[in-house]
């Protein structure tokens, strides 16, 4: 034995004695990741309690699961963050990634647990992780039925995840916890939808969440209001307001928001569902100058409002010369459902698909327009097509023109090489991941109207299916809906996130 050489100090003589103390090894580089996970954990599980107050009003039974569900989160993110609270570390681009990508997958199975758990609907695991990915994601598709029977707590949690995953539960995270003393640009950089994710309001993150977030709860209770003043109770109006504004889509009842038969109510979901699809910051630069020029001088919404006044137009004269409707009902529904439907809310005044064929296909197609980045919205955004439209021109003018110097210009400045290969390797990687979820459905058993449909719903945010799944999403088989699941989750991370994962440069 005393032939052996003396033990290596060299672990013990650590310059950095709390860096990543407490891990074991391969997990210490990962320190800043986990504690950061953590404490978001702990302030998701905050979340459970307005829907715990609304179970103790209204006495509906629903207090034990989410009383059960908020031990278990909060505990979950203890775990994470106290071994780490006291270091202070700077957040990288793959930490911000890492964060926000599994904080997702977490957040997915810990918001089941209160469907999980009560006695109504009392759902398996499977149904009640998509119903969660639905909310969260703000995608509205739903595997429940029999809605208008739901206690009350867990109609509101519903639309609470809607609320919640309308402006992303990670950008609320930049905007409360500054005393993290780390760089949130990273976190908001992962999870903000858009090609430009570096544009910020306030040159402070943290003041541009806070700001993002205030015109979020703002225009919420001016729908809130609105609601109310059309004809519906203020439990209904709360519950539609958190859906619409997060264009998410979950109603209080099974009948949506056809359920009240009132246009006044329809209109109002029509018009502040195109409202949520508008940039927030256009909201933000309007209040700022007291002028809405800075809305109306933005390109991205100039051509937003004509590809979407188009379809409203087209669906609406194909609605009434096809005699679907009358003239009047022909506008209205023809505004409100196309709104709904395009800007990916969800919420219906009709059974779309039993529409004639060419508006049917035409909605569809539009869900994959969404809106404008910075907005609630989910699908490739109106940015994106704008680009490739000019993108295209350029082409165009460069097959005559070939040794001619012709950028791509947006708001008159020239958009950067790097963005436009973005924005192309974004729409590959989103075309092929619907196809590719779309034959995985069909593979599953379900027949090709629904298979396509469903994605076409669930990978755009949108949450309306097309033949089996045109009202509920109930009769897919265990395999499909994981799929569909996953689906909601690539297309609220807008699929580069979760591709990074799999790239080895990544781990480096």
């Amino acid at each position: 034995m005393s032939s052996l050489p003396p033990r290596s100090t060299a672990r013990t003589l650590d310059p950095h004695p709390h860096k990543g103390a407490g891990l074991p090894l391969p997990l210490a580089p990962l320190k800043a990741s986990l504690q950061l996970f953590g404490l978001l954990l702990v302030m998701f599980s905050m979340t459970m309690l307005p829907p715990l107050l609304v179970a103790l009003y209204y006495d509906d039974g629903a207090l034990e699961p989410f009383a059960d569900s908020f031990a278990i989160t909060l505990l979950s993110g203890l775990v994470f963050w106290l071994p780490l609270r006291r270091h202070k570390v700077d957040l990288r681009n793959r930490d911000g990634f890492l964060v926000v990508v599994a904080f997702w997958f977490t957040l997915s199975l810990l918001s089941a647990i209160p469907f999980m758990l009560a006695k109504n609907p009392h759902m398996p695991l499977v149904d009640a992780v998509f119903e969660a990915v639905s909310g969260l994601t703000t995608t509205g598709a739903t595997v429940l039925s029999n809605i208008d029977a739901l206690p009350h707590a867990i109609v509101y949690y519903r639309a609470q995840l809607n609320f919640f995953g309308g402006m992303g539960i990670v950008v609320l995270a930049v905007a409360l916890l500054p005393m993290l003393g780390v760089g949130g640009m990273q976190l908001y950089r992962a999870e903000t939808p858009g090609p430009m994710k570096d544009e910020k309001l306030t040159p402070r993150i943290t003041e541009t969440a806070k700001n993002l977030w205030m015109l979020y709860v703002g225009i919420n209770v001016i729908c809130t209001l609105s609601f109310w003043l059309a004809g519906m109770e203020p439990f209904d109006a709360i519950c539609h307001s958190f859906a619409t504004i997060a264009l998410g889509g979950f109603s209080t009842h099974d009948a949506s928001i056809g359920y009240f038969k009132s246009p006044a109510i329809e209109l109002v979901a029509g018009l502040f569902s195109i409202i949520a699809a508008v940039n927030f910051a256009l909201f933000f630069f309007a209040w700022r100058q007291k002028s809405l020029r800075a809305i109306f001088a933005d390109e991205e919404f100039r051509f937003f409002l004509r590809a979407i006044g188009a379809i409203i137009v087209f669906a609406i004269g194909w609605l009434y010369w096809s005699g679907t409707f009358p003239l009047w009902e022909a506008i209205y529904h023809g505004f409100c459902q196309t709104a709904s439907i395009v800007t990916d809310n969800g919420l219906v005044t009709a059974n779309y698909p039993d529409w004639p064929l060419p508006v049917t296909l035409l909605l569809l197609l539009g869900s994959f327009l969404g809106g404008c980045v910075g907005s609630t919205c989910g699908g490739i955004k109106a940015m994106r097509f704008l680009l490739l439209y000019r993108q295209s021109v350029r082409e165009m003018k460069l097959l005559i023109r070939p040794t001619a110097q012709i950028p791509v210009k947006l708001a008159n400045r020239t958009v950067p090489e790097r963005v436009m290969q973005a924005v192309l390797a974004f729409y590959f990687l989103y075309i092929f991941a619907y196809c590719a979820c779309s034959v995985g459905v069909a593979a599953t058993g379900v027949d090709l109207v629904t298979a396509f449909g469903s994605v076409a719903g669930c990978i755009n945010n949108m949450g309306v299916g097309l033949g089996d799944t045109a009202g509920n999403f109930a009769p897919l088989n265990d395999a499909a809906t994981w799929i569909l699941t996953l689906s909601m989750l690539i297309g609220r991370l807008e699929v580069f996130p979760l591709v990074l994962l799999f790239v080895p440069a990544f781990w480096r």
